[in-house]
């Protein structure tokens, strides 16, 4: 039989040596296995983008321009300028809202506050201050009472005319009353102080009267078996007991407060109104009237919503185009409020609680 060719085995490689920096190991070439030749390698120069000429670049990198000195100085400069501009806005409204006051629009310094007078008018504390930081204020030139209001308090209404009277007089500032849907009774009180009064033809305005008001839970004591103790001194002392019926002295009694207070209502409206009180009075029926009848009778000056009342005020004081806007802070809502209101608005007063004395009211009902 033939031999069985067998082929010659190559030699088997040499291991690789364990990686290390320097020189070939003994036995091993030169530039073998990531090794470098002798003397090292030669890199190519490199190109416009790093890569080496003859691959995407073309040449070697142009030299990193130099910033002066004056770059670094404007852009710090610049920066810290921007950041002064940012705090001072920020203080610059942080005072406004403590003072009370916010605004819309673009121009300070020639603007128009609007006081908004909704609902039931009971305490005058808040208004008078309003009204007053407006009449203070340089940059406002005029205020428009924006009024939506049956009335309140008799005392309330009549301390808020006043103030009303003291601004006008004393800062020689435009107040000008814009009745929305009510302006009737203690609103109409305050209206009448304004330098004018604009409605809308379906407003209603006037009621021009005094209203005294209790409620009497006898009949409930009685049904409850329950009896009202009273120990007083002065025969009128406890006129208005809620626990019985008023006695003939009593109702007497009353009736002169009510036309002492009708008294002063007529003639306050009638010196508001630059009239006489003999002019009024016939007005004075506690009814209303709507913005289109109030106008011929004297009790309004002109047909027009707020926005008539806001564009012809504007211009009166020398303000032309959209008039800036300001008007008070708003109340703080939130936790942050809550925190910060004064107690009795979390807790109940125990003296407000035994207050059972009838109210005396310039309202609408």
């Amino acid at each position: 039989m033939p031999e069985e060719f067998v082929a010659p085995r190559s030699p088997e490689p040499p291991p690789p040596p364990p990686p290390h920096a320097g020189f070939p190991p003994p036995g091993v070439a030169a530039g073998a296995y990531g090794y470098p030749p002798p003397g090292g390698f030669v890199y190519p120069p490199a190109g416009p983008y790093g890569y080496a000429a003859g691959g995407y670049g073309r040449g070697p990198l142009p030299p990193r321009p130099q910033r002066s000195a004056w770059f670094y100085l404007a852009t710090i400069g610049g920066s810290v300028l921007a950041v002064g501009l940012v705090i001072w806005g920020l203080m610059w409204a942080a005072m406004r809202q403590v003072n009370g006051v916010s605004g819309t629009g673009a121009f300070v310094g020639s603007s128009i506050a609007v006081i908004d007078l909704s609902g039931v008018l009971v305490d005058p504390d808040k208004f008078d201050t309003q009204l007053r930081k407006f009449g203070d204020d340089g940059s406002v030139k005029a205020i428009i009472l924006h009024i939506n209001s049956p009335g309140g308090g008799a005392a309330a209404s009549q301390e808020m005319y006043h103030e009303v009277l003291r601004v006008r007089q004393e800062t020689h500032k435009p107040v000008v009353a814009a009745v929305e849907s009510v302006g009737a009774s203690g609103a109409y009180y305050i209206a009448s102080a304004c330098d004018k009064i604009y409605a809308n033809d379906a407003s209603v305005v006037g009621s021009i009267g005094v209203i005294m008001e209790w409620t009497n839970y006898g009949d409930l004591l009685r049904w409850a078996k329950l009896k009202s103790v009273v120990i007083h001194a002065g025969e009128l002392k406890d006129a208005g007991d809620p626990s019985r019926d008023l006695t003939p002295k009593e109702q007497a009694y009353f009736q002169s407060l009510v036309d002492n207070m009708y008294t002063q209502f007529v003639h306050d409206v009638a010196t508001g109104r630059h009239t006489t009180d003999d002019r009024i009075r016939p007005l004075a029926t506690g009814q209303v009237w709507t913005g289109q009848q109030a106008l011929p009778l004297g009790l309004i000056d002109k047909q027009g919503g707020f926005r008539t009342a806001l564009i012809e005020t504007a211009r009166s004081v020398g303000i032309s185009g959209e008039p800036n806007v300001v008007r008070p802070a708003k109340d703080k809502r939130g936790l942050a409020g809550l925190l910060s209101s004064d107690t009795d608005d979390l807790f109940p007063n125990a003296s407000k609680l035994l207050d059972r004395a009838p109210g005396f009211y310039f309202m609408w009902k």
